[in-house]
């Protein structure tokens, strides 16, 4: 049985100079791949938006509470040493051997510059200080509202799975490598400049009509692309410090002060067991 309603699509598609209102045949995959287009970006900017804040609770994390978890280790050492030096029992001079094997020495001078210098020389801070660039670690695991929206609008506006071809690609690629930098710590106001760097720069060729096979091409490549991104998300999700910040998705900067206050804490329980072993 035959489907008339494609039979009217292609007589109302029929001939470049048809009646007003009619659609070429190849119009309606066009919109297609558009609204593909937009979806992948959309999903994009969810992964990179997530992935710098998994990358910068990390960071922090490490900076800010790195010195409490060394304090307990410590701190652990020294209640099993004082509880060892005061029964003498062989298992708990073994647990004491233990936890002051499990307190992380001081580091040495490679381990200390480690996040400066690395197999091309520098890192991308060490290059800025050398340049006179100001260095701009992140302040909050989320960037502010402001930065989001600046980042928002570039991406959707530069993002290079909108090129069609491999040197307007490059020049997305180098441009969008810029904005994730500037994005990543927060800096508004480099975002404002990349911004109008963006809207000053060379118009975007006129697109040109594409065959079936050309869409139809277009089609799979975003589907593929869409395929390793969700790889991508799931093993930022499945991460440590993914799972983490799932538990507190509408405001990260108050889960690492929660962590900070749960660490003092025992600290303190840590501090007053150790002053009762060794009155």
């Amino acid at each position: 049985m035959t489907d008339r309603s494609e039979d009217v699509d292609v007589e109302q598609g029929a001939g470049a100079g048809g009646e007003p209102g009619t659609e070429r045949p190849e119009a309606r995959l066009e919109k297609a791949v558009g609204v593909a287009e937009q979806a992948l970006i959309e999903f994009e900017i969810a992964v990179e938006t997530f992935r710098v804040e998994v990358e910068n609770f990390s960071r922090l994390h490490h900076q800010r509470l790195g010195p409490m978890y060394a304090r307990l280790d410590e701190l652990d050492a020294q209640i099993a040493e004082a509880k060892a030096a005061r029964t003498g029992d062989p298992e708990d001079l073994r647990r004491a051997q233990e936890a002051r094997a499990n307190v992380m020495p001081m580091p040495g001078v490679e381990e200390l510059f480690h996040d400066w210098i690395d197999s091309d020389g520098l890192s991308p801070e060490a290059a800025a200080m050398l340049t006179e660039q100001p260095v701009q670690p992140p302040k909050r695991v989320r960037p502010s509202e402001e930065a989001r929206k600046l980042y928002r609008e570039l991406a959707r506006q530069a993002h290079p799975d909108l090129a069609r071809d491999e040197d307007e690609r490059k020049r997305r690629e180098e441009f969008i490598t810029r904005v994730n930098a500037a994005y990543a710590r927060g800096d508004v106001r480099l975002l404002g400049e990349l911004s109008a760097e963006w809207a000053a720069g060379p118009a975007p060729e006129p697109e040109r009509l594409s065959e079936s096979e050309e869409l139809y091409a277009r089609l799979e490549w975003l589907s593929q692309r869409k395929e390793l991104l969700t790889v991508v998300a799931r093993e930022l999700e499945e991460s440590a410090i993914g799972a983490m910040l799932r538990m507190a998705p509408d405001d990260p900067d108050r889960l690492l002060e929660e962590i900070a206050e749960q660490l003092l804490a025992q600290v303190s329980e840590r501090e007053a067991e150790l002053a009762s072993l060794v009155q």
